[in-house]
């Protein structure tokens, strides 16, 4: 009994330095036994062991050589992609993506679905289709999916994988997370878009080795993520960061969410289209009032501002400006080193970052502004991807699914 016992602590201990190989070689990439063994305080020739029998099991691999002051150069091992993939299905009001990774981010598959998020049982109806061409091309492939990560926009709790802003989403009978655990047979993850975005930029992008700052994303609503002294900050339920539901104006519009002159209804991607349509109807001069009226959408906006157009500029120029009133809320409540400028708004670049720095110029103290950096991703979309990628890996190593 008792060296059944010891063999089962033995055993714990073994997965537990794998697991934590694994983690260090996708946040890091290809790392030496010496390295390997200094994060995780362990000794080389047991990291050497584990490394082995990682191989063995076809998770890493050697990929060459590190640099080396004297001496024999060492060894470099990483991650193997081999066939174990993970789908991230990113979900948003305008359209569907499904992405297969691999464990390395490199894009092996995906699907562009026209289909935009409704509160409804016909949203999931409509999800089967693309779900099973996917899966197919993921059987054609020879593909082990060991997991699946959904960011999509809403109150999500990624505890339970509770959608609490699109109720029809969670019905009992077939909830999202049920339908994409059946067609993938894997573990699936739920986490908001805004803090897949965040999560992204903290592994991968101009947020990574920082430990204080702001992702803004500005989409079809607003959301806030949180790097907080190096951590992603998730509040008691994973709602923190609903920069778009303040208040900014107490007689303004009435918002999707029942309240009203909240910061989505004058700074969402939405909003901004409406503000031009309701500016042509006024008779304002625009290269827009030659576009067909019911075509007019975010991104062509964009271009005629980046073009010259008076009226596109004027009224991006009013976005910043709120949205630089409301980020100045967070800078005093955060003080972050960089704010990172997200979402489909963000291609206007300086055209929208400028007057976000001239609102927080203006509303927030000198002292919070004077290191402060705001600056467009660099990410692009893939932002949100490889922080739902990261998120599945992060999950299944903690939920010990893997190796």
């Amino acid at each position: 009994m008792e060296a059944n016992y010891t063999v089962s602590i033995v055993d714990k201990k073994k997965s537990r330095l794998k697991r934590g190989i694994l983690k260090e070689m996708y946040r890091l990439g290809s790392r030496t036994l010496a390295q390997l063994a200094k994060a995780l305080h362990a000794s080389v020739p047991s990291v050497t062991m584990l490394i082995d029998e990682l191989a063995t099991e076809h998770w890493v691999q050697e990929i060459g050589t590190g640099a080396a002051q004297y001496g024999r150069k060492p060894a470099l091992f990483g991650l193997r992609p081999g066939n174990q993939a993970i789908v991230v299905v990113d979900i948003s009001v305008h359209d569907v993506k499904l992405v297969v990774f691999d464990l390395t981010n490199r894009v092996l598959d995906r699907l562009d679905v026209n289909l935009r998020l409704e509160d409804s049982v016909a949203f999931l109806e409509s999800l089967k289709g693309p779900l099973e061409e996917i899966s197919h091309r993921i059987r054609e492939h020879n593909l082990n999916i060991i997991g699946v990560g959904c960011a999509l926009p809403g109150l999500v709790d990624p505890r339970t994988g509770i959608n609490y802003t699109y109720k029809k989403l969670n019905r009992p009978e077939q909830s999202l997370q049920q339908l994409l655990a059946h067609c993938f047979d894997s573990p699936v993850y739920l986490i908001n878009d805004t803090k897949a975005t965040i999560l992204g930029e903290h592994r991968f992008g101009l947020a990574k080795g920082k430990n204080h700052v702001l992702s803004i994303n500005i989409d079809w609503g607003v959301g806030l993520g949180v790097i907080n002294n190096g951590e992603i900050l998730q509040g008691l339920a994973g709602f923190a960061g609903e920069l778009g539901h303040i208040q900014l104006q107490a007689d303004g519009e009435l918002c999707s969410c029942g309240k009203v002159g909240c910061l989505d209804t004058l700074t969402s991607a939405s909003s901004l289209v409406r503000r031009v349509k309701a500016g042509l109807r006024e008779g304002r001069v625009s290269k827009l009032a030659e576009e067909n009226f019911e075509d007019i959408d975010v991104e062509l906006v964009i271009d005629k501002a980046k073009a010259g157009d008076e009226l596109a500029i004027d009224l991006l120029n009013e976005v910043g400006g709120e949205l630089g009133k409301g980020l100045s809320i967070a800078v005093h409540l955060f003080n972050p080193e960089l704010i990172i400028v997200n979402g489909v708004v963000a291609k206007a670049e300086r055209l929208i970052t400028r007057p976000i720095e001239q609102a927080i110029d203006k509303y927030c103290l000198a002292d919070f502004r004077n290191k402060l950096v705001i600056t467009v991703s660099r990410l692009g979309e893939m932002a949100k991807l490889y922080g739902t990628q990261a998120y599945v890996v992060q999950s299944l190593l903690e939920h010990e699914e893997i190796p």
